[in-house]
């Protein structure tokens, strides 16, 4: 269903692959940016992208659940932090690795960048997952 694929060229990426190939006829699923936010609008982990990285992650497997996918499934992310500071960076990638996402491993870019759209958002991360057929 997906093939995961490292150019043989390039420098071997750490715990992602440079690109996923699903067939046509395959159901996707392209979510929006999950926020660390828990369910009442709260942000989760003021000041902490480790939290916020954390609460993230929880956030966007109840994205997946709701489509009827997996972090397992998941074929592409954009994980964005509000730093330049590559320890930081790291930092949120190791919660990205320990979530499962990179079993894939999935093809991955992550951003430092300026801001995001809640006030003391840190972290966010979009995704693309393939939703396995009903297999009742």
């Amino acid at each position: 269903m997906v093939q995961r694929v490292t150019a043989p060229a390039l420098f071997p990426p750490p715990t992602y692959s440079h690109a996923s190939v699903v067939e046509a006829g395959t159901k996707l699923a392209f979510l929006a940016g999950a926020v660390p936010l828990d369910g009442e609008g709260t942000l989760v982990g003021p000041g902490d992208p480790v939290r916020q990285a954390e609460q993230v992650i929880a956030n966007l497997e109840e994205q997946l659940r709701a489509v009827g996918t997996d972090l397992a499934h998941v074929v592409a992310t954009d994980v964005y932090v509000v730093s330049g500071d590559t320890a930081v960076l790291s930092a949120v990638w190791d919660v990205v690795e320990a979530s499962g996402l990179s079993v894939g491993p999935h093809s991955s870019t992550l951003l430092g960048v300026a801001c995001l759209g809640y006030s003391g958002q840190l972290v966010e991360i979009t995704a693309t997952a393939v939703v396995p057929e009903d297999t009742r």
